[in-house]
């Protein structure tokens, strides 16, 4: 059975712990259900431990491999959940930034959601971009030289490569469905 995102490749990336248990599972389940193939990479690889409202832990996901085996040629689009602590986590980690890089030079898409952008920020591929995210990382967005707007999803297609943001967990119907357009598209 042909499903719309049959042959489409996504990598999911985070840290191995902080993140937002619903941007990090929603995508996944989402993009699966129509067809894609997901991968989640993570920091150490194995399992990662997602929390409720960044403060209350929720259950433990098993990542597929390490951030540092994985090649951004191999996927369509790339994912970054929020959660404070791995957001944070994910824009110091060097092969995080090595993949940021590699989809936004690629001219793949990269979706965002709450404070995901921070891990755009530290790979200084967001000047020039307009984008969304959880309020208390505008300031930081705008240092970085890039446009905030307050919106449920905004796509971004300047500088030859799509960034799709949201602000958080509520957005993720809309988040989802620009992610699925856009591999449509691709």
């Amino acid at each position: 059975m042909s499903t719309p995102l049959n042959g489409k490749r996504v990598l999911i990336i985070t840290a191995n712990t902080g993140i937002e248990r619903d941007e990090l599972l929603s995508p996944l389940q989402a993009l699966r259900e129509q067809g894609a193939s997901i991968t989640h990479g993570s920091i150490k690889g194995g399992t990662v431990q997602t929390f409720l409202h960044d403060t209350d832990k929720d259950r433990t996901v098993e990542s597929n491999a390490r951030l540092a085996d994985l090649n951004g040629d191999d996927f369509d689009a790339l994912i970054i959940p929020g959660g404070t602590v791995n957001a944070d986590t994910l824009r110091q980690d060097a092969d995080a930034a090595r993949l940021i890089q590699a989809f936004s030079l690629c001219g793949k898409t990269i979706a965002a959601i709450c404070h995901g952008p921070w891990a755009l920020i530290d790979a200084e591929v967001i000047a020039g971009k307009t984008l969304t995210s959880y309020p208390s990382v505008r300031t930081d967005l705008v240092n970085a030289k890039a446009e905030w707007v307050d919106a449920e999803v905004k796509e971004c297609t300047a500088k030859g490569w799509r960034l799709i943001t949201s602000r958080n967990p509520d957005d993720l119907p809309a988040f989802n469905k620009a992610i699925a357009q856009a591999l449509q598209a691709a």
